[in-house]
This record gives C-alpha cells, structure tokens and sequence, in this order.
C-alpha cells in the first residue's frame, strides 16, 4: 500500500493513464454502436488527496473527448469517474474529494491494511495468536472491522454524501461477501457491494437479510 503505486503511478506516468482511459472509452463506444448498454467507469485507485484525484479526473475528461474527437463519435457516453477510499486521509476528507468524484468504492481490504498498520503478506504469521489471544474479536481481512474501520466508512459516506447528496457508494474486496460486513454497509447507507464471484451467492442472501431486518427495525 506504500509507495509509488496506485494513482501516483498516473501522476508521474501520465501516459498509463492515458493508455488505459483510451481502453475504455473505445470499448463504450464499440458497445454503443453495437446497442449494448454498458456503463463505464473509471476508478482511480489509491487517492489520498484532492488534489490528486482532481489533476487525473481532468486529464481522463481529455482523453475522453480526444478519444470520441478521433473515433468521430458524437454520442453520449455518460462514464463515471470516481476513486477508491483506501486511505484513511481519504475517508476523513471525503467532503473535499466528493467535489471531484461521482462514486466512492471502499477499498477496505486495503483500508484495513492502512488503518491497523497490517500487511496481508504476513499477517499470518501474527494474526493466529492474536486470535488465539483474544487480541482481536476475529480476522479484521474476513469480517470488517466496524469499531475502527468502520467508522472511517461511516465518516467517508457522511462527508462524501454532504458535498454530493446523489454519490454512488459501494465497497470492494472480500468483505463485501461476508454477511456481517454486508449487514453493516446496509446500515451504513451503501449502494452496492463487490466481492469474488464464488461469494456472490451468500452476499445477494445477505444483502437481503439485511434490508429485511433493518426495515423492521424502523
């Protein structure tokens, strides 16, 4: 999660970004003309400031106008760009960077990572005796962490939402198959959760129990 990677990568490498935004934009295009709706969006991972995700945001509208200018394409397009909540700094200035993104996607595989000072490269190595231990009520990568982490997403969707009422918020990563972390972004005022496609099944279920059970609580 530390250093030169993510949308510092595009920041001192524009031509990635500019490779991968042309990628996109030549396959809405190809699926418009051939009557398919899809429905593009580009994510810049890693952001921390708003800064950052504002001189990329711009530099993605450009190639997308360069790209419809050189394919002649005069038709809508209609492609998001949002960012990954990853880290910390991220979620407590979410206000600042709702300005410039129309959809959040927590990360909080890797906002875990960030928030516990973990790496999941060897957490291994540690995590069984703190379990064990009692350390941890259980593995914070498998359940969220809704105490600390938690709150990080709370604050995100809060802040985000007062800047951009109608911000499209979601989660990624294998929390987003677990039903306690599922429950909790229901309650949290999520949109959506992304997860492994063998764990679609339980989350759908959950995702269901969970607007049941909430609803009941009103």
């Amino acid at each position: 999660m530390l250093g030169h990677r993510g949308c510092r990568l595009s920041v001192t490498y524009p031509e990635i970004l500019e490779m991968q935004v042309t990628a996109i934009v030549e396959a809405a295009i190809a699926c418009k003309k051939n009557r398919v709706d899809a429905r593009a969006e580009i994510m810049i991972p890693l952001v921390g400031t708003a800064a950052e995700l504002n001189v990329l945001r711009e530099k993605a509208e450009k190639v997308i106008e360069q790209v419809k200018s050189d394919q002649k394409y005069n038709g809508k397009l209609d492609i998001m760009i949002g960012t990954m909540i990853e880290i910390p700094r991220a979620a407590l200035t979410a206000d600042e960077i709702a300005e410039h993104a129309e959809f959040f996607s927590f990360g909080t595989n890797d906002l875990t990572q960030m928030t516990f000072g973990y790496s999941r490269d060897d957490v291994n190595t540690f995590l069984p005796d703190y379990l064990k231990q009692e350390l941890l009520p259980n593995d914070p990568f498998q359940s969220l962490d809704q105490t600390g982490v938690g709150q990080l997403v709370e604050m995100g969707v809060k802040k985000g939402r007062a800047t951009r009422d109608e911000l499209k918020v979601g989660i990624c990563g294998e929390h987003g198959g677990d039903p306690a972390s599922i429950d909790f972004c229901h309650r949290a005022g999520l949109d959506y959760v992304s997860c492994s496609p063998f764990r679609v099944p339980i989350a759908r279920l959950a995702a269901a129990q969970a607007a049941l059970r909430n609803n009941k609580k009103k």
